[in-house]
């Protein structure tokens, strides 16, 4: 909520700078120029040449006006925007007596440099300063080359020039710093945003975590304590098969964490590595192309895997298939008797038969029964 406030406050102070530049423009193209022009109407070559350049300026005013009220900017048309204000101030110069350039009766001089700057508001400052550095040489090239300027003319232009160039560019530097601070101030909403996402997945992850350390801890810390006290000897088969089923559960909690295309293959691989270390030949299939599960249903579907895999004797063959409404995970070893898994989430069966000394056993989940469910 304070980062909406804050941008709407933003959003405001450009606003309300957009619509004080736009008034000051007015006020020295209407005021000002205005009422300079009428009083020194007879002194110009072609009066109708300065008051098509003043309408000329009008025109822009009442476009940004517009824009105002209906809440946009210049967008595609900001460039013809800027050529008619730089044509209307050389239009004004071509008709101006010699030796008036910076003067009462050059009223363009200090009303068409307000005009660009309130079009070229919301543009980067170099923007801003090249349009008002080439009014500068439009009037300059006027003096220098058509009044053959003395010192004081010079020194006139130079005066002139310090409120023409510098307050103009005074009100693009506070719109560029504005602009600055929006941008530096959205840059930081995001990072933060970032970071409290960041945050918020590493404290779900351990959170979750926690839980299955604690689930595992469960049936694991027993054994340990056993193989710790005595009571449980490393050499008895039944040992052997808990230490499997725990170490090959523990390997499928760390690769619950990677980030790997099939999550589920990537989990099989692992409980199988532990049957690989003692000596069993596993064979991985995996055909057809399935969602992929949630982490609890891959506990389901794996845990049947791990449970065979630590019982078998020397081969095993686990098979995975898949379909956009079916995920079976079977396994095939010789191995003893073996206690069948129950699911715990809804939607996963598991089924086993035995033959002689070959176990088979299947999980299966299906996701759109579970989605409808």
């Amino acid at each position: 909520m304070s980062d909406t406030v804050e941008e709407v406050t933003r959003a405001q102070l450009r606003h309300g700078l957009r619509i004080a530049t736009l008034l000051v423009a007015m006020v020295t193209v209407f005021g000002l120029g205005l009422a300079n022009l009428l009083h020194h109407l007879d002194a110009y070559e072609s009066p109708l040449t300065q008051l098509a350049a003043l309408a000329a300026l009008g025109a822009v005013l009442a476009g940004e006006a517009t824009l105002l009220v209906r809440g946009r900017s210049w967008g595609r048309l900001r460039g013809p925007a800027i050529a008619i204000v730089l044509s209307a101030s050389a239009l004004s110069y071509v008709t101006l007596p010699d030796g008036r350039t910076s003067t009462t009766v050059d009223w363009i001089f200090g009303a068409a440099n307000w005009v660009g700057v309130v079009v070229l508001l919301d543009r980067p400052l170099r923007t801003a300063a090249s349009f008002l550095l080439a009014h500068e040489l439009t009037a300059l090239l006027h003096l220098l080359l058509l009044d053959d300027p003395s010192r004081k003319d010079l020194a006139r232009f130079a005066t002139g020039s310090v409120t023409v160039f510098g307050l103009p560019l005074c009100v693009a530097v506070v719109a560029a710093v504005m602009r600055g601070l929006s941008a530096a101030a959205a840059t930081s909403r995001r990072e933060i945003e970032q970071v409290r996402i960041a945050e918020a997945v590493a404290a779900e992850s351990h959170r979750r975590r926690q839980q299955r350390f604690a689930a595992l801890s469960a049936t694991t810390v027993p054994l340990l304590e056993g193989l710790a006290d005595g009571s449980l000897r490393p050499e008895d088969p039944v040992v052997q098969r808990r230490c499997a089923i725990e170490a090959a559960r523990m390997r499928r909690l760390f690769a619950e964490t990677d980030t790997v295309a099939n999550p589920l293959l990537h989990e099989l691989r692992h409980c199988i590595d532990v049957a690989d270390r003692k000596g069993v030949v596993v064979e991985l299939d995996a055909r057809g192309q399935w969602p992929e599960p949630p982490v609890a249903v891959r506990r389901d579907l794996t845990e049947a895997v791990l449970i065979v895999l630590a019982t078998a004797v020397s081969r095993a063959r686990v098979t995975v298939v898949g379909s956009a409404d079916l995920v079976s995970v079977s396994v095939v070893a010789d191995c003893g008797e073996v206690n069948v898994p129950s699911p715990v989430t809804p939607g996963v069966r598991v089924e086993a038969l035995k033959n002689d000394d070959t176990v088979w056993m299947e999980a299966r989940w299906q996701p759109i029964r579970q989605r409808t469910s």
